[in-house]
């Protein structure tokens, strides 16, 4: 298969910086080059293999497919990658994996839209016997190197395994942060806001409609915005659901968490918020029209790139804020596994295994596209020196990683979950009030998540 490529170019053209400094290769051959690194075992078991590789479009699944000569030149297995914007993919991917035939042996999967669905269906493989055996597995590589949000998202208990089969490998992590304009904050003097509480208070100081300036920015469009609702959520406190599966999307948690959103994006944000998701955001930030802003950390390299960006030397980075009741940072992320369909499933786990290896994933973390989920990639000295982010924001990363909590529920439904549960807040920026919408919300979702897990 060559490579498949669709989206706007308006997408493309926000991501640019982004996407082509995460296939540069910025690791040279010291210590943590090729060769030295991979050196551990014999990588060339299954060379003449051919895989079939299905990757997402963007930073990570670019990396990958940039570099996929070089994983050629260490196992001898050829490798055919197929990368597909993440929508049409996980339509794509669900489609075949169905069908019992999928056209590929490795898939790339977005932990917080497909988790379950893949768990429920054992559409993956069991990658624990091969972690386990030294002739197949590098001998850095543990379960233990990778954070507990990324276990969470890649291990699926089973009768026999409580503690989880290892069903992929966490690769890349989105942890919600706080972007701040420092020159914003400084016109008006304000300090930079330790609490939800404070960054209120801070985002109504700093609105001025008549200078076109507004105190945050922030996704507000019907399902893009339960990643940034989930980040509030969680400062109050919330679970999706209790240890029986039960919804616990309209408690006193989650209605004044949305009061907060509400009075956020209504008093203090743009014209318009109610349309804005990520691309819109970033776009209003960017050019200096919004103090802070609230996403995933991944989307920091355009902010510093002078041809996309009005703010830069001028974007703080930090971690969320303390909530009322929790300190917690919104995690969403993806992984790679092989297909249990697969007849080639050791070479697929090699390429895995060389995936969310130590060198792809300080490329990825020194260019600002993504952040890896393995503890001692994050902690070695020498990637952090070559980091081309501000220090603030490897900081943040550092931060966040110990406060991390999922910011989406882990069920099979979650586009429903994002559509039913984010029509009700996107209704409250127009006038609704919160405690009604998020108890029909939870009405109309209740249902079809118990149909889910009787299916």
């Amino acid at each position: 298969m060559g490579e498949t490529f669709r989206g706007g170019l308006s997408r493309r053209s926000l991501l640019a910086s982004g996407a082509a400094a995460a296939g540069l290769g910025v690791i040279g051959t010291g210590s943590l080059g090729i060769r030295p690194a991979f050196a551990a075992m014999d990588w060339k078991r299954h060379a003449g293999t051919t895989l079939e590789v299905n990757l997402i479009k963007g930073p990570r699944g670019d990396l990958l497919h940039r570099s996929a000569a070089e994983f050629t030149a260490l196992t001898g297995i050829k490798v055919s990658s197929e990368v597909i914007p993440e929508q049409q993919q996980r339509q794509k991917i669900v489609i075949e994996l169905t069908s019992g035939r999928p056209s590929f042996d490795v898939v790339h999967l977005s932990y917080h839209v497909q988790k379950r669905q893949f768990d429920k269906a054992g559409w993956l493989a069991d990658l624990s016997g091969f972690m386990k055996d030294p002739n197949l597995t590098e001998s850095s590589l543990k379960e233990a190197d990778f954070s507990s949000a990324g276990l969470q998202y890649a291990k699926a208990p089973t009768p026999k395994t409580p503690n989880g089969e290892m069903r992929s490998l966490p690769m890349s992590v989105d942890y919600f942060i706080l972007y701040w304009n420092k020159e914003l904050f400084q016109k008006k003097n304000v300090a930079y806001p330790e609490t939800f509480d404070d960054m209120m208070r801070a985002a109504e100081t700093l609105t001025d409609p008549k200078a076109g300036t507004y105190g945050f920015v922030g996704r507000g469009l019907r399902n893009a915005n339960m990643a940034l609702w989930g980040a509030f959520f969680l400062a109050y406190g919330g679970r999706f659901l209790d240890d029986k599966g039960n919804l616990l999307i309209d408690g006193p948690e989650a209605v004044e968490a949305t009061k907060l959103y509400q009075r956020l994006l209504t008093k203090t944000a743009p014209p318009g918020v109610v349309g804005f998701n990520w691309m819109e955001s970033m776009a209003a930030f960017t050019q200096g029209r919004a103090a802070m802003w609230l996403d995933g950390v991944g989307w920091a390299p355009p902010l510093e790139d002078p041809n996309a960006s009005r703010v830069v030397g001028k974007v703080g980075y930090a971690v969320v804020p303390k909530g009322p009741k929790d300190h917690a940072a919104a995690t969403y992320g993806d992984g790679i596994g092989v297909a249990a369909a697969s007849p080639k499933k050791e070479a697929g786990y090699l390429y895995c295994q060389w995936a969310v290896s130590k060198v792809m994933g300080a490329r990825l973390l020194q260019a600002g596209g993504g952040v890896p989920f393995r503890d001692s990639i994050l902690s070695d000295a020498e990637v952090q020196q070559g980091v081309k982010m501000p220090r603030e924001w490897l900081d943040s990363v550092i931060g966040s990683a110990k406060i991390s909590k999922l910011g989406l529920p882990v069920v099979v439904p979650v586009a429903e979950f994002r559509d039913i549960v984010g029509s009700a807040v996107t209704a409250t920026l127009s006038g609704a009030d919160p405690a009604a919408e998020l108890k029909k919300a939870a009405e109309q979702y209740r249902p079809i998540l118990e149909r889910s897990e009787k299916a």
